[in-house]
């Protein structure tokens, strides 16, 4: 079937302070998004599920929905609060979305096949679109799956700390996937902390997962089954911070020899705007590339 690309887009971006998957990165008004959007369609995707929140369907439909209707099979899907297992209910005081693997579970009335997974505010490169779609072109079995691999030393920033998955590779395969939620850049390397004091060292060539993905349909399948439970443990344990994170459900799924998950590595260097610091270094990236002919000047608009 025609690979999906599910695009996340429902994040409340506290730390960047406003709706960063909107936020113009070029004199043409062009979002990170866009980019993105350009480098799928030009490796062949054309069928796109966006997942927002109610609150800001207007402001991104305006934004970037209505335009990309021209080029993409286009689909809206909404991750709430609420949108929860039947007799949950939202912890007093939440207000942080429930994470990557509650977004992409969001979607399973939408997606009938191989589906690919990627943030709307990070911006990652060609070569990863075209990873994931040459991946997702060929007939699989459904358990299995792929992940685009960075390098740690191209991700970080050094405005703040960031959260990666860190990977363990074996002959091509992901083995383990370990989502370090405050990870800061040492020089060519980086550290993270689990408790704010303590830090551990990472080296630069660490592989980490930034949440691009590619999933036969049964991951949609597992996403929804295991997030009960998981609801279930981590509304008492932490009911207003705790995240169903995408990486650790295939992490298990691995562990338990249910699937497996081929690594596609890439070179490519991440931009984002994890912090309003961050927008200056992404427009002076932006620009460089754009003289390097890899952008034109207009992209699909």
């Amino acid at each position: 079937m025609e690979p999906t690309l599910v695009i996340l887009s429902a994040g409340i971006g506290s730390r960047f302070g406003g709706l960063k998957q909107i936020k113009a990165v070029d004199d043409h008004g062009h979002a990170i998004i866009d980019f993105s959007l350009y480098d799928a369609y030009r490796a062949g995707f054309r069928r796109v599920v966006f997942v927002i929140k109610h609150e800001i369907e207007e402001d991104f439909k305006a934004a970037v929905g209505r335009r990309m209707e021209k080029y993409f099979d286009v689909h809206y899907v909404f991750q709430q609060l609420d949108s929860l297992p039947e007799g949950c209910a939202v912890p007093v005081g939440r207000v942080k979305p429930w994470g990557t693997g509650h977004a992409a579970a969001c979607c399973a009335d939408v997606i009938d096949g191989p589906f690919a997974v990627i943030n709307a505010d990070d911006f990652y490169g060609s070569s990863a679109f075209r990873a994931l779609y040459d991946f997702m072109a060929v007939p699989r079995p459904e358990n299995e799956h792929a992940m685009v691999a960075y390098l740690l030393r191209n991700t970080v920033t050094e405005n703040g700390y960031v959260a990666r998955g860190v990977c363990s590779v074996e002959d091509g395969f992901l083995t383990d996937v370990t989502e370090r939620t405050h990870i800061e850049k040492r020089g060519a390397d980086a550290a993270y902390t689990e408790d704010g004091e303590n830090y551990l060292p990472l080296s630069g060539d660490t592989p980490v997962s930034m949440n691009c993905w590619a999933f036969g349909r049964e991951m949609m399948d597992e996403l929804c089954a295991r997030f009960p439970a998981w609801f279930s443990e981590n509304a008492v344990k932490n009911p207003l911070r705790g995240e169903y994170f995408l990486p650790n459900v295939a992490g298990a799924l691995i562990h338990e020899g249910k699937a497996s998950v081929r690594v596609l590595p890439c070179t490519e260097t991440w931009h984002g705007v994890t912090y309003k610091e961050d927008l200056p270094d992404v427009i002076r990236a932006i620009a460089q590339m754009r003289g390097e002919g890899k952008y034109p000047e207009k992209l699909l608009d």
